[in-house]
């Protein structure tokens, strides 16, 4: 009883990976929704890189200790705004150009994606997910964890 009281505390002391994610398509944010929350994540999604604009802009830190998204993830493909002048813009913003981002396209064009690198992208990935980008996934998450601290919940 006791062990199992230990882990619940432990686990409440955790740090939560809020996680912002970004795309038109609504069975690709529900899918990319539910892979995080199985990473235990809590995931806010929007269609548009305006609407993560406006979001973030919102939620707006006054330091890095206050930043409510630990990562964004954006599809690269959208009308209006693309996921890489999301990610320019992100970048360009003091408050949250430390945010990292991962960019998503379900169009393999190297060019593409090494512009999107180059600007600062923690990654790219190509849709559909496939089981080794899962990994690599959840080495994103667990990067963000790195709060002094707090250790990360190894079932992740």
């Amino acid at each position: 009883m006791a062990d199992t009281w230990r882990f619940e505390r432990e686990a409440a002391l955790e740090p939560e990976i809020h996680v912002l994610a970004v795309d038109d398509n609504l069975i690709d944010r529900m899918m990319i929704k539910k892979l995080l929350l199985n990473l235990a994540c809590r995931v806010t999604t929007v269609e548009s890189g305006q609407r993560a604009l406006e979001i973030l802009e919102t939620f707006e830190p006054v330091s890095m200790e206050e930043i409510k998204f630990n990562l964004i993830i954006t599809d690269y493909c959208m009308p209006d705004m693309t996921g890489f002048d999301l990610l320019k813009r992100i970048k360009a913003t003091c408050s949250l150009k430390d945010i990292p981002v991962i960019v998503m396209s379900s169009e393999n064009v190297p060019n593409r994606i090494n512009r999107c690198l180059e600007e600062g992208a923690e990654d790219f990935f190509l849709k559909p997910l496939q089981p080794s980008d899962m990994q690599r996934l959840r080495e994103h998450v667990r990067s963000c964890t790195n709060i002094p601290g707090h250790a990360f919940m190894s079932s992740i």
